[in-house]
This record gives C-alpha cells, structure tokens and sequence, in this order.
C-alpha cells in the first residue's frame, strides 16, 4: 500500500479521535485499508453517519470505495449519498481525499435531512419486493443437524442462499421477505444446535447485519442454497464478489469487526 495512504490514515485518526469516531478495519499489502468514520451532523437534529473506505493499494491514483449508513436517513438517501460522494472523488485530483470526501458528506446530509418526502411510500413498495438478508449465528457445533435445517428450510421457504463458514458464521438469503422472517423465526425457535454440554439448544444469539429490498444490492448470483467455508477475510471477500455483492460485504464488513 502507499505511504500517503499509510500517513492520511494516521492524520484521520488524529482529526477524529473522539469516542467511536475513527475505526481502521483492515490493513493488509493485498487489500489496502478500510476505515470507518463515524459522524454526526445536521446541527440539534444530531445525524448519526457512517461513512466506510476501503483505499485500495493503489490509492490515491484509485479512488476509494465508498459505503454509507445512517439509522436517520432512509437507505435510498444513503445511496444517493454514497453516488454523489463516488462522483466527487472520481473529480478529485489523484492526492489523498478522505478528509474532503468527510466534509463535503456532512454539508450533503445536511440538505438530505430535509429531503424526506416519499419515505412511507418506499416502505411500502419493501413490503411488495423480493428481499435479501444477512445472518450472523454465532456458533455450529452440531454441523451435520444443523446445516441440514437451513437446508430444508431453505428449500421449504424458496429461499435461495449461502452458507460462508469461517470466522464469522454468516447466512445470506434471498427471496419472499416474509419468508425470510420465517427463517429467522424458527431459527430462533427451533432446537437448531448444541451447547457446550452437548444439551439441544435454539439460536437466541442470531443477528440480522444486513437487510434490504433484493434490487438495492447488486447480487443477482444466489442459486440454491450453497456452503462454503474459507479460512481468510481476502477468501470472504471473494466469496461475496463471487456472487456480485461486493457492495453489501463492504456495508457488513463494520458489524464482523466487533
């Protein structure tokens, strides 16, 4: 990776050092680094934004990836955040940008704060599309049994899927969000697993980390339900850019980190 991209995270991290503000992800000669900046803006109204940034080894000639997520702003606002965001470091001369991208976001979700018009309808429109979700469990003891009831419950539900076993145990699952409901439902329900005395036990500890209408991703690969393990973080991003959802792992990426 760089030094200017090596030095601009050490200044980042000494502009936003507040609780909470700065968080570098990953750090690797491979994939570049990823931070988070964490925000508030939008005066008394106090906006919580998370911008992501994964700066590629070749940063800054190559602009950065961009992610943003707000519990304030609805996702469609995020996104036309993120574009416009994308757009301004594509115009930026090639030199190190993140602190002007920070800026220049804060000014941006300021004016889209005020821009909420249309919010219930979009709702709405969710509850009519096909979704797609990510999981989290947080442990399979009893692998045989329990891959085997996401299996079926999968096929049951016509869900599609994957199944990524590594570090993280994640679940993605596409199709009917009622369906999906249904899923974590009965994983909640059902006695899925083992605990560590070998007694039957439920999935209390699953976590939705990611959910949204399936054409605000841009997966379009999910056939079947799939498992697959992988041993590393490069072999989980590959495996979501195997199925076209680069952009969702790096919106995730925030919540494997905890």
């Amino acid at each position: 990776m760089s030094e200017a991209a090596v030095e601009e995270v050490s200044v980042l991290s000494s502009i936003y050092c507040g609780e909470g503000e700065f968080q570098l992800l990953q750090q690797s000669a491979q994939d570049g680094l990823v931070v988070q900046i964490n925000t508030t803006v939008g005066g008394k109204r106090g906006l919580d934004v998370s911008l992501l940034f994964h700066l590629h080894p070749l940063y800054p000639s190559r602009p950065p990836e961009i992610s943003v997520s707000s519990t304030r702003l609805s996702r469609t606002q995020c996104h036309n955040i993120r574009q416009k965001l994308v757009d301004q470091a594509a115009a930026l001369t090639p030199e190190p940008m993140v602190h002007q991208l920070v800026e220049w976001a804060q000014q941006c979700v300021e004016v889209k704060e005020e821009c909420k018009g249309g919010e219930e309808e979009e709702k709405e429109r969710e509850k009519e599309e096909e979704w797609i979700a990510v999981l989290s469990l947080d442990h399979i003891r009893s692998r045989k049994r329990y891959i085997g009831l996401l299996e079926r419950w999968s096929q049951q539900l016509q869900l599609t899927g994957r199944l990524l076993l590594g570090r993280s145990i994640l679940v993605i699952l596409q199709g009917d969000r009622a369906n999906i409901k249904e899923f974590c439902r009965l994983l909640k329900t059902v006695k899925v697993d083992v605990d560590s005395s070998g007694k039957k036990c439920k999935e209390k500890m699953m976590k939705i980390v990611f959910e949204a209408p399936s054409s605000s991703s841009s997966g379009h690969g999910l056939q079947g339900f799939i498992v697959t393990s992988y041993q590393s973080l490069p072999e989980l991003t590959a495996a979501f850019q195997e199925i076209n959802m680069t952009e969702l792992y790096q919106q995730i990426l925030p919540s494997l980190s905890d």
